[in-house]
C-alpha cells in the first residue's frame, strides 16, 4: 500500500462524513449552511497556516501543525466536491517541468 493510501482514506471517510452526516466534527462543519460552513473551514484553514508559522518559526511542533493545515485543506476540497486526483494529478504535471 502506498503512503497516499492515508490520503485517500481520510478524503474517503471526509465524503463519508459530508454525504451521510454523524455527530462529528467534520460532519457538522460540513452540514451547516452553504456560506456559513465554507466560511468556517477558511477560517480553520487561517488559523492552521498561522499556526504552521509560528511552529516553524520556533521549531517546534511543525510536523503537527502542518497536518492540521493539510487536513482542513481536504476538508475544504472535500466540501467543494473536488477529488483527491485532481491535487494528484496537478503535482504531477508540476513535477514534469
Amino acid at each position: 500500500m502506498g503512503r497516499d493510501a492515508i490520503i485517500r482514506e481520510v478524503c474517503e471517510v471526509l465524503k463519508s462524513r459530508r454525504d451521510n452526516p454523524i455527530d462529528s466534527y467534520t460532519s457538522n462543519i460540513m452540514q451547516d449552511s452553504d456560506k456559513k460552513a465554507e466560511d468556517k473551514i477558511l477560517e480553520k484553514i487561517a488559523e492552521e497556516a498561522g499556526e504552521v508559522i509560528i511552529a516553524s518559526k520556533n521549531d517546534e511542533n511543525l510536523v503537527y501543525e502542518s497536518v492540521d493545515l493539510i487536513f482542513h485543506t481536504l476538508l475544504l476540497l472535500t466540501y467543494k466536491g473536488i477529488e483527491i486526483d485532481e491535487v494528484f494529478d496537478e503535482l504531477e504535471s508540476r513535477s514534469k517541468g
